[in-house]
């Protein structure tokens, strides 16, 4: 297998060595017992925690809020760093629920490539379609896992025609599966012309090798019965034929994705794609800001793309995840919060193993390590050794869902307005202050996050609230010159709110509130996103 280390030797070997990826999918397609059995294989923990599991196994590692355990579903974006042979591995396990799509999008922001986990029985599905072109966007190399192949699934072709079709990539297998459902055995690695069986009596073992001189081998009738041994011939000459070989360059620049097949709940095809990421991921790449980071630059640059509160519910924390875009971090340097223009010491930074955490003593480009502090950094925000950077392309969404909260206590509304603007300064959901009348006006992007910040503002501040509904169906950020925002502002007062950051907002009732805007309104503009870079 060819080996990426080589491929860029101006790169400090520390940094040469960092794979940082984030894991994508439709729900319930996998992904967190696939997140599971990486920690696994890495030695990260002992025991796989799996999803649908009873007792001490249900505890997977990346989901660590209460909702997140009792729903079996991810929410909110984790980080783990860990080991795996002479790599180092900064995964992000990302919500694949479409409620949690503005975390996973910047997220997105934060990493080198993905892992696309599909369904085998259900292929592409309507999230992965959506992750999938944001990944587009960002040029991100791809690499696919499509999982439960021990059920029943589609035809191998058929998976990898939809998956060319409906995205636009070209696919190439890594590896061929032998039999699907009850009959599924394991794959033959196209790679390294070796047989893998799966262990259905172990889920946490890994398979056992055969290794091979081939199709051909007189050794392969030994393990697979003739009719699945017949097929795969038939298969693997065919797919070498039609589908394109796999090319390292074309894989890292987002033109081709390989496919390994696999069941993560039995550890099967997991060793193997780690592998792939470790070989054909790609290493830590320059970041976008007003000039490109690249990695190897002396100076230690990075920036915040998720703020997490409250992680351990014993302590009111406020972790910043920050993606390290070049440089030697060391811990107890001084760094300058480019907003704020101010110097911070960094003198407890942590490395993640989703809530279980480390002191960080250093971290190298594309690690992604957490800063706790007491809400000075924001999402968006740069961390430099003295330069004004400004990191671009983090995108905050407009919401499609408002409404007004309430504290079940009316005495207790300035303790509602704390919790409020942290969920806010976290990017869990828009707040809204209204300029006219009281309360607040909260936007998310699904109904399941009401739920969501309901639970965790009871959990959290002991302040249970109540969403009501709002006139209100969408909010649009307001530009243009500082006189003709305030002109408009005045004109327009029962519309008008303030985002936490204090930027103006138009909120609309109906589209007609929009084009009356458009038409009116010439010198300003509503827009549905708004950069986070500060």
């Amino acid at each position: 297998m060819q080996d990426a280390l080589s491929n860029r030797p101006e790169l400090p070997p520390e940094i040469a060595r960092r794979r940082t990826f984030a894991i994508i999918s439709h729900p319930d397609a996998g992904k967190t017992t696939l997140t599971e059995k990486f920690l696994l294989f890495g030695g990260a923990i002992q025991m796989a925690g799996q999803v649908r599991a009873k007792g001490e196994a249900r505890r997977t590692r990346s989901d660590f809020m209460q909702m997140e355990k009792d729903r079996g579903i991810s929410v909110s974006a984790s980080a783990m760093s860990f080991d795996f042979g002479r790599y180092r591995f900064n995964l992000v396990d990302t919500p694949g629920h479409s409620d949690f799509s503005e975390d996973t999008y910047r997220t997105l922001t934060a990493v080198d490539a993905a892992i696309m986990v599909i369904d085998g029985a259900k292929g592409v599905e309507s999230q992965t379609r959506k992750l999938f072109e944001v990944c587009r966007l960002r040029d991100l190399p791809i690499l696919t896992f499509c999982n439960k192949m021990d059920r029943e699934s589609r035809e191998t072709f058929d998976i990898i025609d939809e998956i060319q079709e409906n995205l636009a990539i070209d696919v190439t297998p890594a590896s061929w599966p032998i039999g699907q459902g009850a009959e599924f055995i394991g794959c033959y690695d196209l790679l390294r012309n070796r047989l893998e069986l799966m262990d259905r009596a172990d889920r946490n073992r890994v398979a056992e090798t055969v290794v091979l001189e081939g199709l051909d081998d007189p050794k392969m009738a030994e393990h697979i019965p003739a009719h699945l041994l017949a097929q795969l011939r038939e298969d693997v000459e065919m797919a070498r034929e039609l589908l394109p070989p796999l090319d390292v360059k074309s894989v890292q620049e987002g033109h081709l994705s390989p496919i390994w097949f696999g069941s993560a709940i039995n550890s099967f095809g997991v060793k193997e794609l780690m592998e792939g990421i470790a070989a054909y991921g790609p290493e830590p790449q320059p970041q976008r800001a007003e000039r490109v980071v690249a990695p190897e630059e002396e100076k230690v640059a990075g920036f915040v793309f998720k703020v997490q509160a409250n992680m351990d519910p014993k302590h009111r924390d406020r972790v910043a995840f920050v993606r390290l875009a070049s440089g030697h971090f060391m811990r107890g340097m001084k760094l300058t919060h480019v907003r704020a223009k101010k110097q911070m010491a960094v003198t407890n930074p942590v490395l993640f193993l989703a809530a279980d955490r480390e002191l960080a003593e250093e971290a190298w480009a594309g690690d992604i390590i957490g800063i706790p502090n007491h809400g000075q950094l924001r999402i968006g925000d740069a961390l430099t050794e003295g330069e004004a950077l400004r990191f671009t392309g983090i995108p905050s969404f407009a919401p499609e869902l408002l409404q007004a909260c309430r504290a079940g206590d009316p005495m207790k509304a300035k303790h509602l307005d704390k919790a409020l603007t942290q969920f806010a300064e976290e990017g869990a959901a828009k707040v809204f202050k209204p300029a006219f009348g009281s309360g607040f006006i909260v936007g998310v992007v699904g109904q399941l996050q009401f739920e969501v910040l309901a639970s965790r503002i009871e959990l959290e501040y002991g302040l249970p609230v109540r969403f009501e509904p709002t006139q209100f169906t969408s909010a649009r950020w307001v530009s243009g010159g500082k006189e003709a925002v305030e002109k408009f502002a005045a004109a327009n007062r029962q519309h008008i709110a303030h985002d936490s950051d204090g930027d103006v907002v138009f909120l609309t009732r109906l589209q007609w509130d929009i084009d009356r805007v458009a038409r009116d309104w010439p010198d300003v503009s509503l827009t549905a996103t708004k950069e986070m870079m500060v």
